[in-house]
């Protein structure tokens, strides 16, 4: 595996990723949200790309 694809320190399971990515689309009172601000969205892109990593197994964990 290439130095460059793996990233080093602390790292969210594939459960965990999938729980922040639930939870950005929880609106108040648990329901559904229909729409991502800016923000989120841009959370929620940042998380898929881990999750990706963690799934394609590039992401190293820490010692």
């Amino acid at each position: 595996m290439s130095p460059d694809l793996v990233t080093r320190g602390p790292v969210r399971s594939a459960a965990e990723l999938n729980a922040a990515i639930r939870a950005l689309w929880t609106g108040p009172g648990g329901h559904p949200a229909v729409q991502l601000d800016d923000e989120r969205r841009a959370t929620y892109w940042r998380l898929l790309d881990e999750l990706q990593q963690v799934e394609r197994g590039d992401v190293a964990t820490a010692a």
